[in-house]
């Protein structure tokens, strides 16, 4: 669930220099918020406030806006007109693609004495016999209705007869309710998805992942506010799904590097692996490494390692893989040894680290430096800083263990 934080209504205050209690404007426009709170205390100064398409149910905590001119409520799950009678200045309310089936409900906006447009355009209550008859006649003040201005004559045809006509719009009311009840109890039921032990495998799993996946969007289904719902937390879980494996995927790697590099009998550096595009152009990436720490840029993004040992900048090199473009950068740590004869690591060593299909120790010149063709020379130069790192690996010579610091949140 979506909560509307104090942080995310100074973002949107950049405008107002961040200052948030005299903000005039504020649109928290598709944002999955599923309600309404804090606006009506944080805001008091509020003119125009935008809420189109989120997964409001209900209209709530607005009653203190005293200034508030436009509210846009489009294409959200609300059902009930109701909680404005304290929006003294609403002049402009937009409701359209709601579930508005209460059509009575709007007779709470009477006491809006200066609204003056309303849309209440895809909501159920528009398919009501007499619909703009009732709406017209219910609330004298509007002048526009759907878009469309609303005359005189009008007016004065709308109120004849309206007893009749709220007769009429009470009754497709009651059964409009009815079929909700019915749509609510048909929603609660879960489906269940069964698979045969055949896709165990991964290429069958992806299979019948992509199977169930066009089943979901395919399948025949009622416009509800359940529907909404479903298919936001649909999307929602397969978004953490692939943020799980991707950090499965990073562990893996993690603990597949960690023990080749234990293994090795002269642990004398450290080295720092990180997943770059294969098309990336060299010279859109800086590295500056000093003797406590590493700062990578990529494009611009910025990514920062506190190393566990103390090394040596001048001895260090950078490295990308002609294969998969991925960047390793080697940094003898202080008091070690000159460099052995297989100094940083062997072709093969990183190959197979880097998941290159042709690894094997004979290839020849399978890492190359930095100045490969359409790249400028020289990756390796102070000032340079990244942010794009999907793994940091080095070795404590120490104690022979494993340290991984980050100065940087997950992306």
């Amino acid at each position: 669930m979506v909560q509307i934080e104090i942080d995310m209504v100074r973002r949107r205050a950049e405008h107002n220099e961040g200052q948030i209690f005299s903000l005039e404007e504020l649109s928290l426009h598709q944002q999955d918020i599923e309600r309404i709170e804090h606006i009506d205390r944080w805001c008091r100064e509020l003119r125009i406030l935008y809420l189109q398409n989120n997964l409001i149910p209900r209209m709530e905590n607005l009653g203190r806006l005293k200034k508030l001119e436009y509210l846009n409520l489009a294409l959200n799950n609300i059902e009930v007109i109701e909680n404005l009678e304290g929006c003294e200045s609403l002049q402009k309310l937009d409701l359209t693609v709601n579930f508005v089936g209460r059509l009575s409900s709007l007779e709470s906006l009477k006491h809006n004495v200066h609204l003056r447009e309303l849309f209440l355009v895809g909501n159920p209550c528009t398919q009501f016999q007499g619909y703009r008859q009732y709406v017209v006649a219910s609330l004298p003040q509007l002048q526009r209705l759907d878009g469309t201005d609303i005359s005189r004559s009008e007016r004065i045809r709308s109120v004849q007869g309206l007893d009749e006509v709220r007769r009429q719009v009470l009754r497709q009311e009651r059964e409009y309710e009815q079929r909700r009840a019915a749509e609510k109890e048909e929603a609660s039921g879960v489906t269940v998805y069964i698979f045969s032990p055949s896709c165990s495998s991964k290429g069958k799993a992806e299979s019948a992942e992509e199977q169930r996946e066009t089943e979901f969007w395919h399948a025949p289904c009622l416009f509800t506010p359940e529907s909404r719902v479903e298919a936001y937390r649909h999307l929602e879980d397969r978004r953490r799904g692939k943020a799980e494996s991707v950090t499965t995927s990073m562990c893996l790697k993690k603990r597949l590097f960690c023990s080749l590099i234990i293994n090795r009998e002269q642990q004398i550096f450290s080295l720092l692996y990180f997943d770059v595009n294969l098309h990336m152009d060299t010279s859109l990436m800086d590295v500056d490494v000093q003797p406590t720490y590493a700062r990578v840029s990529v494009k611009g993004k910025i990514f920062q390692v506190v190393l566990p040992a103390e090394v040596k900048p001048d001895s260090s090199t950078a490295q990308r893989s002609q294969t998969t473009g991925h960047l390793v950068l080697t940094m003898p740590r202080v008091g070690t040894a000159q460099r052995c004869s297989d100094f940083p690591v062997p072709r093969h060593f990183l190959q197979l680290f880097l998941e290159d299909p042709k690894a094997f120790p004979g290839q020849p010149r399978d890492i190359v430096s930095p100045a490969c063709p359409g790249s400028s020379p020289g990756l390796l130069r102070p000032g340079g800083i990244l942010k794009r790192c999907l793994s940091l690996l080095s070795c404590s010579s120490g104690c022979g263990g494993v340290a991984a610091l980050l100065r940087a949140p997950p992306w």
